[in-house]
């Protein structure tokens, strides 16, 4: 017999029971909803002997490390070129990258630095860390940065780092290493595991103590990678404060920075002090001078981790502070992970593929990573700067100003990369080199925080502005940079010396000394100006000033004054007249990181014109087949070195001979054998990214060739399907079926649905976007793009 209503709930308690408890399951489950991305955090690479491997993983604090195929930062393996490449000088043989936590164009490159030390502070091959520094380059050929490294040692400090160098480094093994774009980790021998991630202007970082054992902290304000010239720091309750003067890179004493930094910690210091030289100095709370640093202590008796937040800026430790203010509030480590990686992912699925194989994935991935990391942001939060004549100043709101170019790279395919994935911020490059120029009497070459360095020779900065313009980055003073730039080309100075010597006999002699400096490189010096100066011409003739566009398109055409027609090479000349020969075409004398084997073809806005000076297409593939046989030689000998600049446009050249199916195969076996993921895998330094975004276009099918103009030469995609989109809302689409490593030649070609014989693209097709659909198969088709009226345009 049922009972009443009333009778029935009260007989069966449990009843009650779940309907109380229902409501609180609810509650509980939508917290846990809300709060599950700040616990678990996507993905990481560990490397193990240099390969590419995924790991699952819970470090301290809460992130759970997994692999995810949808995660694109998976792909990225940012131990790639920490080592070296067999066989090639130990000037070249290192990508000189790092593996540390950085973002996007980011002020801050948190990383580890090894105690052997390479130009990027870290060397795959070494076991054994001295600390973690605040700022790294990647990929350049000298030392540069390494800016106050924290080390967290599990001992008590006693003894000055100066009287006992090992005692506060400590070894450690890849397998206890962890990483991804905007996190690093590493748990060390010493029984301390360091986390950290970062935000454009600051660091975070979390340092887990063992148990029970003493828990310091180490801040060597002398120990970046070059001479620390003067430093200062203070400390507070939970704070550390300073400064450190550095610079000189690649040796040059007019190259100098001050790095200001300021640091809190998640919990109050147990005890603190000071040294200098072999002095230690317990309780001191201030220090200052060369071969000083900091050290703290604290209890870990409760919790065996602490945590740090640290903004760095070039005007202020005011604005230090301010920076990881803004941008790191809250001080959670785990939210700020999450942040920095989904910040890469949104960067990295600006190029989607489809396709290939996990190693090409993995490859193409963290080419792209690379080629985003500089130039960085040189500007605080608020807007202020140094500039190069070490004034304040300021950028307009939403705009910043930048630092670390490394120009006589990057002008030659990762200006132009820049500013086809991010215009609006290559537009504040090329305006930063404006503003450079303005404040320091010319358009730099190299230039490392607020300060020239003179490195390598040319005028880059004409070709790098030219390139972000052409390729969209137009949202700069213009006019401002095309007089700095016919400023540059007609007024001799530090930045274009010899201009004396183009101007009367159209080269630069071999073995002349100028005001400035003893001149070397004569050669490569008088192709860097005529590639500048067809910049200069093309960038011109976009902002219709068509007399100063002739003016300087003819002016570059002097290459043709060190065509010896004896040879047919191009070779230094003597202010005589007479040519420097050398020994071989392997010679070095009177060229830069190369010969003449490998420079004669730079050329690259009138290769119709070096071609017929040559002896015509025949001789032309006959010879380039020579120069291929060997593909990474170093400059010591008369064949390609891929791993350097001077030879990274010469395979895209058969596209102007006549034998666009020759470039379908040398690029591929390139891309195939000479790049890989791993700490081996890049062909020679990364130059700040310029090597990366070679890989980039090259796995596009597409190469800016010409300086200063957005025509592309075309090979076979590496993909089967790629998509990248443009924040102007432009497509470009590229279908390449069944594109592998053994279906790579082109049968066929539709743009925009058109049938096309030509193996380049106008610069309309980067500026409005487009579809290119290819038809591929094994073998070569010859007659693909080899009609002379379909070859790519040459300026005479």
């Amino acid at each position: 017999m049922w009972k009443g209503d009333g009778d029935y709930v009260k007989s069966f308690w449990w009843v009650r029971f779940f309907l109380f408890l229902l409501p609180v399951l609810f509650c509980c489950a939508l917290i846990f909803l809300l709060v599950k991305p700040l616990l678990f955090a996507d993905t990481g690479l560990v490397h193990l002997d240099g390969d590419v491997s995924m790991s699952t993983g819970s470090p301290p604090g809460g992130i759970d490390v997994v692999s995810s195929t949808q995660d694109l930062t998976s792909n990225v393996n940012t131990f790639t070129g920490t080592g070296i490449q067999k066989g090639l000088p130990a000037a070249y043989s290192g990508g000189e990258t790092f593996p540390g936590a950085d973002m996007p164009f980011g002020m801050v490159q948190w990383g580890p630095d090894t105690v052997s030390r390479a130009y990027s502070g870290y060397k795959y091959s070494d076991n054994r860390i001295r600390g973690f520094s605040l700022t790294h380059l990647s990929g350049a050929g000298c030392f540069a940065y390494g800016d106050v490294p924290f080390m967290p040692v599990a001992n008590t400090f006693t003894v000055a780092p100066a009287l006992d160098p090992t005692r506060y480094i400590s070894t450690f093994v890849h397998a206890n290493e962890t990483a991804f774009p905007g996190f690093y980790r590493l748990k060390m021998d010493n029984g301390v595991t360091t986390e950290l991630t970062v935000t454009p202007r600051s660091g975070a970082g979390r340092f887990t103590y063992p148990v029970g054992q003493p828990a310091s902290m180490l801040l060597n304000l002398s120990g970046s990678l070059t001479t620390v010239t003067d430093a200062q720091a203070m400390l507070g309750r939970d704070t550390i404060s300073g400064w450190v003067n550095n610079g000189s890179f690649c040796g040059t004493h007019w190259n100098t920075y001050r790095l200001y930094f300021w640091a809190q910690f998640s919990r109050p210091f147990l005890s603190n002090g000071t040294w200098r030289a072999g002095t230690v100095n317990p309780g001191a709370t201030t220090t200052s001078g060369p071969n000083t640093g900091v050290f703290v202590s604290f209890d870990t008796r409760k919790q065996n981790f602490v945590s740090v937040r640290v903004g760095v800026s070039y005007v202020s430790v005011t604005n230090a502070r301010a920076n990881v203010d803004q941008e790191n509030p809250s001080d959670n480590f785990d939210a700020l992970t999450q942040r920095s990686e989904q910040t890469w992912n949104q960067w990295l699925e600006k190029i989607q593929i489809s396709g290939g194989t996990p190693v090409q994935q993995a490859t193409f991935y963290t080419a792209l990573y690379h080629s985003l990391l500089f130039p960085s942001v040189f500007s605080d939060i608020n807007g202020q700067y140094i500039g190069f004549d070490n004034k304040l100043h300021h950028v307009v709101s939403g705009h910043a100003q930048y630092a670390n170019f490394s120009g006589w790279d990057m002008y030659r395919s990762e200006a132009q990369l820049l500013a086809l994935l991010a215009p609006d911020q290559a537009a504040d490059m090329a305006q930063s080199l404006v503003n450079d120029g303005t404040q320091g009497g010319g358009l730099p070459k190299w230039p490392i925080a607020n300060s020239e360095t003179y490195v390598q020779v040319g005028d880059p900065a004409t070709a790098i502005i030219a390139d972000i313009y052409a390729f969209g980055g137009t949202d700069f003073d213009t006019q401002a940079a095309l007089k700095a730039m016919v400023r540059q080309a007609t007024q001799s100075s530090a930045e274009r010396p010899g201009l004396n010597y183009l101007t009367n006999l159209g080269y630069e002699p071999i073995g002349a000394a100028y005001n400035c400096c003893n001149f070397y490189g004569s050669a490569s010096t008088s192709l860097e100006y005529n590639s500048a100066d067809f910049a200069l011409s093309a960038f011109a003739g976009a902002l219709g000033a068509s007399a100063t566009q002739q003016r300087f398109e003819q002016r570059a055409q002097g290459w043709r004054k060190l065509f010896d027609a004896s040879t047919g090479y191009l070779q230094p000349r003597r202010a005589d007249g007479s040519f420097e020969r050398g020994e071989s075409l392997a010679d070095n004398r009177g060229w830069i990181e190369g010969n003449a084997a490998q420079y004669t073809w730079m050329v690259p806005f009138n290769l119709r014109g070096l071609f017929d000076a040559i002896g015509g297409n025949a001789q032309v593939v006959q010879r380039l087949d020579t120069f291929f046989t060997q593909l990474n030689v170093g400059t010591d000998a008369p064949y390609a070195f891929m791993g350097n600049e001077p030879s990274i446009e010469i395979p895209w050249e058969y596209d102007y001979a006549g034998a666009p199916y020759k470039t379908q195969s040398i690029v591929r076996k390139i891309l195939n054998t000479l790049w890989m993921p791993g700490a081996n895998g890049l062909p020679g330094n990364d130059d700040l990214g310029e090597m990366s975004s070679w890989y980039v276009f090259a796995a596009l099918g597409l190469f800016p060739e010409t300086p200063g103009t957005a025509n592309l030469v075309l090979t076979t995609p590496l993909f089967p399907q790629i998509t990248l989109h443009r924040p102007g809302g432009q497509v470009i689409q590229i279908n390449a079926p069944g594109a592998s490593d053994s279906v790579y030649y082109i049968q066929s070609l539709n743009v925009d649905g058109m049938p096309s014989q030509a193996p380049w693209l106008p610069a309309t097709f980067i500026a409005n976007g487009g579809t290119l659909d290819y038809e591929l198969a094994a073998a070569s088709n010859p007659a693909w793009g080899a009609d002379p009226v379909d070859a790519p345009p040459s300026y005479a």
